[in-house]
């Protein structure tokens, strides 16, 4: 994808993986970048403008649009993945409210700037919606369902020259998956890949590479946990 002189929103832009795709895109020559966090943001790259936005808000959401008067590419990164067992409905609730209906509604409130600039959705999913780990089953309901989302928006949006793009990566180096104890890329080799990757309407890594890296993450879980129990019975 051709980021040179675009103008790019990327929402949950603070720190992770959202945070090194601004840098990303400043270095791909972006015109301007707009930062959508939660939190006070700065930059010391004047190309950057930071913006309150929460995606479960729709004030902070419709704010956004009437801030930013043209746009090129979307970037629906912003997300949250809490350990359960999916004995609580509320936690699954959160996770869809924030990881699909949040990227759902900003989507659709700038849907009229990128359908006029021809632009792009890129939404930022996990191999998770195809392959679940044990200990995050609801955040793995959510990227599927976000997954399904994609898809038909690719398909509603098609012939208004809107491309829509699903990114799935593995497990990633944040504080989200700081504490757990396997394999992980670089949030900075994840961006560097969605920039060169984002070509076609929907892009994931090769299924063979995907599933790899669930399994063998997943059994790594298993193994520690089973490790556990063993000490504890040795005990």
């Amino acid at each position: 994808m051709n980021i040179e002189n675009k103008t790019v929103l990327i929402t949950g832009a603070n720190r992770g993986i959202g945070r090194a795709l601004v840098e990303e895109a400043l270095k791909r020559g972006a015109k301007r970048v707009y930062a959508g966090t939660r939190s006070p943001f700065q930059h010391s790259d004047k190309r950057v403008n930071p913006l309150t936005l929460d995606v479960t808000n729709a004030e902070h959401i419709q704010r956004a649009v009437s801030e930013i008067g043209t746009l090129d590419i979307l970037i629906n990164n912003a997300g949250i993945a809490m350990y359960d067992d999916l004995s609580k409905p509320d936690v699954i609730e959160q996770h869809l409210a924030v990881n699909m209906f949040g990227s759902l509604n900003v989507t659709r409130a700038f849907l009229p700037l990128l359908k006029r600039s021809k632009g792009a959705v890129v939404n930022n999913l996990s191999t998770s919606a195809l392959a679940p780990l044990p200990i995050i089953p609801a955040y793995s309901i959510s990227k599927a369902a976000t997954l399904s989302m994609t898809l038909s928006l690719r398909a509603l949006l098609a012939g208004q020259r809107v491309t829509v793009h699903a990114i799935l990566t593995g497990p990633v180096d944040t504080d989200m998956t700081r504490s757990v104890d396997f394999p992980k890329a670089s949030p900075e080799s994840v961006a560097q890949r969605r920039s060169q990757g984002a070509r076609t309407p929907v892009r994931s890594f090769r299924t063979g590479e995907c599933c790899e890296g669930c399994v063998t993450s997943s059994r790594t879980i298993n193994e520690k946990k089973s490790k556990r129990k063993e000490r504890l019975v040795i005990k």
